[in-house]
């Protein structure tokens, strides 16, 4: 009689869940392509707007010139593109880098009618694999999106291995409030109030329950700098905005 050998599934967390690594991508796939539609209007009434402050600022941060090239990982529906086309002009271009091709087709409508349109390209892809070779961009930014990936440190190593020589890195993505009054009354709103709006007004309650869990599930500020030096990036700092709800990370890739 043969015994069967124990399952051999690295596990991993979806939000609060854990699930097997080889699931996670569906379960992604499957969380954004349940809100994509309703993606942007509902980041701008939970955040009350503010979200698009904290884009503005990260971007202007990474110091792009006329001419760059940028690779917006985990871009969705391309907020972070559309900013970062502004600044790279006519003589440079954008890829907003997806694997949810129906994030990407949400935010069409509004990059075909942006100032900078027609330098965002559309790439759909795996961001711990990225489908470009070596020192190929100026730029590589992320913006709430790093979390979903099954394994976080790859996406940051791919994104370090795109970049060119001296090119500039940035990460936006949500932390954790460091008063903590602010902290408490953020802890209410976000298990409490978002999954009520979220079955209220996008019909999807699970998907605003993953939201703050994934956020906490998520490194601090401090161990994503660490982290991201230990891959290679140098100059790594980071700025809290708004209490630190949000957090940019920026590195430089050595010369």
């Amino acid at each position: 009689m043969t015994q069967e050998s124990p399952s051999t599934d690295k596990m991993t967390h979806f939000g609060f869940l854990t699930v097997p690594e080889r699931e996670k991508v569906e379960w992604v796939r499957r969380h954004f392509n349940s809100v994509a539609r309703k993606y942007d209007s509902m980041n701008t009434l939970l955040s009350l707007g503010i979200h698009y402050q904290w884009k503005r600022m990260a971007v202007r941060m990474m110091g792009l010139r006329p001419g760059d090239r940028v690779l917006d990982v985990c871009g969705g529906t391309g907020d972070l593109s559309r900013m970062a086309a502004d600044y790279a002009t006519s003589s440079g271009s954008v890829v907003l880098y997806d694997i949810n091709w129906e994030m990407m087709a949400a935010g069409r409508p509004r990059i075909a009618h942006s100032t900078g349109g027609g330098r965002i390209s559309h790439v759909q892809g795996d961001a711990e694999k990225i489908a470009f070779p070596d020192n190929s961009f100026d730029g590589a930014m992320v913006g709430f999106g790093i979390r979903n990936l099954t394994r976080l440190e790859n996406g940051f190593r791919e994104m370090h291995r795109v970049l060119k020589p001296g090119g500039t890195f940035m990460c936006l993505e949500f932390s954790e409030p460091v008063t903590p009054w602010f902290r408490s009354l953020y802890d209410f709103y976000s298990f409490r109030v978002m999954p009520l709006l979220g079955k209220m007004l996008a019909g999807c309650q699970p998907a605003y329950t993953y939201l703050p869990e994934s956020i906490r599930m998520f490194p601090s500020p401090e161990e994503l700098a660490r982290m991201l030096r230990n891959i290679g990036f140098r100059d790594v700092y980071y700025r809290r905005l708004t209490d630190g709800i949000a957090v940019a990370h920026l590195g430089k890739k050595s010369e």
